[in-house]
């Protein structure tokens, strides 16, 4: 059945095997189709059905490395998972990357990484019993300091009144305590082959990626400069964003 032609009122095909695009790592620099994606899809040609991939007019619909785009270089921006995949994409392209600016984050296989689904967990629960927004707990240290900053910080996320995103569902949270797990487990990368200039930064008491991995992932890459904020945890670069936007403008205009 599979071999036999298949008749639409939109298609013609000789037989009904459909193909979905599988060349997504192979486009070259500046994210541009290339040569070898050409040969792959030309290899396959006796399919019935061909999906082939197009190159992406936003760099919206960039969700991996090495897909058709066109953007020739960017500079990185990563919080807490976004740090880590930051670290992953200027080791898959480094050609890609200009600067980068990781906060909140830590190296593979970092310690205390494999605690943050039960604490993420447990502060969730206790934000529930108190009527609090658990990244109050999450982000912020429990001093007087750092509960004003939580406060501060959960009413400006309340001043956008258009485009805002959608609340991350419960299986949303799954995936990223499932991911965290994962590079909780993975081998450490040999960050000092990264070049580039770096900007790391952190709270002095992180709870859900302990400080001193910050200090680990800045002693590894080679070309770091590195942020300690006092009296703060995770969302330190939010507790202390007046001196943190200025830093990070005059790190990229470098």
């Amino acid at each position: 059945m599979l071999f036999e032609p298949l008749v639409t009122a939109s298609l013609q095909l000789a037989i009904r095997v459909v193909m979905a695009p599988m060349t997504r790592s192979r486009a070259v620099d500046a994210n541009t189709p290339s040569a070898l994606m050409a040969e792959y899809y030309g290899q396959r040609a006796s399919a019935g059905l061909i999906i082939a991939e197009g190159t992406s007019p936003s760099p919206n619909g960039l969700g991996y490395a090495r897909i058709p785009m066109g953007l020739e270089q960017v500079d990185l921006f990563g919080f807490s998972m976004g740090g880590m995949i930051a670290q992953e994409i200027v080791l898959m392209e480094p050609k890609l990357v200009r600067r980068m600016i990781i906060t909140g984050t830590g190296p593979a296989g970092g310690e205390g990484i494999s605690k943050v689904a039960r604490m993420t967990y447990f502060d969730m629960f206790r934000g529930l019993l108190t009527c609090q927004d658990p990244k109050q707990f999450l982000f912020f240290a429990r001093t007087p300091a750092g509960i004003r900053a939580g406060k501060g910080f959960l009413q400006r996320l309340k001043e956008r009144s258009e485009n805002r995103d959608k609340e991350a569902a419960v299986a949303v949270l799954q995936a990223q305590l499932k991911a965290l797990r994962r590079w909780d487990a993975k081998k450490p990368a040999n960050l000092s082959e990264v070049p580039h200039p770096v900007l790391v930064a952190n709270g002095a008491s992180d709870r859900m990626v302990p400080s001193k991995n910050t200090r680990d992932l800045a002693q590894r890459l080679s070309n770091s400069e590195l942020i300690i904020y006092p009296d703060s945890g995770h969302g330190a670069v939010f507790q202390f964003h007046a001196d943190f936007v200025q830093r990070a403008l005059a790190f990229v205009s470098r």
